[in-house]
Order: structure tokens, then C-alpha cells, then sequence
């Protein structure tokens, strides 16, 4: 049903799409509408996607119809800086597929533990993956602080 691929830079207009549909409609539940929108305003510099690439994994979730549905991205030292699922595709097992392939590529790495910065909303997401939250705190993402929680896991290699 679903598919996994390493993205490329080809994706990013995609990818900066999914990422702010993403942010404004489902993540509207836990941050206000002023939140949303300066979380969204991130993805406005392509540029600052196109240099993450160098510094991040990117694995994407495709549709048979080969639209990106998901995506991740892990640095070689287990920081997990994304995981978005397109707003039409929530609940159908696509997180789950992207973090296992995830976990699998850090472990091959000798990774032994992934961190990762998490909304309000993904929180429950990651405790059922087995992250544990080590603290809350406001992130500065645009013009506005956050509330999310810093959260790990440890890998068994």
C-alpha cells in the first residue's frame, strides 16, 4: 500500500507542502492558530531545506499513486528532526513504517540511542514507539516559543 524511498532534493517543493498543510491542519488541535502559523512559516526558505539534506537521512512514504504521504530524517548521531504524515493520510501505519526504517538505519549506524524534539501532538506517537520524555520545554521555532518535549529511546544493537 505504502512505500518507502530515501528522498531527494527533487522532493523538497513536495516536502515543504506536506510539511506546512501538515503543521496547520493537524497540529492545530494542541497550538493556536498564531503557533501554526510561525511553526509553518519555517518551511517558507527552501534553501534551509535543501542544507538539511546534508546534514540529515531523509526517507519518504509514497502512495501507490507515488505522492509523498511521509517523511523522516535522522542524522548519522540519532537526532530525528522530522516526522510528518500528510494531514489526508494520518492513522494508516505511515509514522510507524517511516520510524522502523528510521531505527533500522541508525542501528546500522551504531546508533544506541535517537532523540528527537516532539509536538504535543506526536507525543503519544513516540511513547508508543518506546520514547521516553526527558524534558518539556519551549522551543523558539520562528517568532514564537513552543511547548514540546525533548524525548529518547534507547536502541538495542
Amino acid at each position: 500500500m505504502f512505500s518507502i524511498r530515501q528522498a531527494t532534493v527533487f522532493d523538497i517543493p513536495e516536502l515543504k507542502e506536506l510539511y506546512q498543510n501538515t503543521v496547520l491542519t493537524v497540529n492545530q488541535k494542541d497550538y493556536s492558530a498564531e503557533e501554526v502559523e510561525d511553526w509553518a512559516s519555517c518551511g517558507d526558505d527552501l534553501s534551509h531545506l535543501q542544507e538539511s539534506f546534508d546534514e540529515q537521512h531523509y526517507i519518504v512514504a509514497e502512495n501507490d499513486k507515488r505522492e509523498i504521504v511521509g517523511i523522516v530524517s535522522v542524522n548519522d548521531t540519532g537526532y530525528m528532526h522530522t516526522l510528518f504524515v500528510h494531514k489526508d493520510f494520518q492513522h494508516q501505519g505511515i509514522a510507524t513504517l517511516l520510524y522502523q526504517a528510521i531505527e533500522k538505519y541508525v542501528e546500522e549506524k551504531g546508533v544506541t540511542k535517537i532523540t528527537s524534539e516532539v509536538s504535543i501532538t506526536a507525543r503519544p506517537f513516540f511513547e508508543k514507539q518506546g520514547f521516553v520524555v526527558d524534558e518539556e520545554q519551549k522551543r523558539k521555532v520562528n517568532k514564537l516559543c513552543l511547548a514540546n518535549y525533548k524525548m529518547s529511546k534507547k536502541i538495542n544493537i
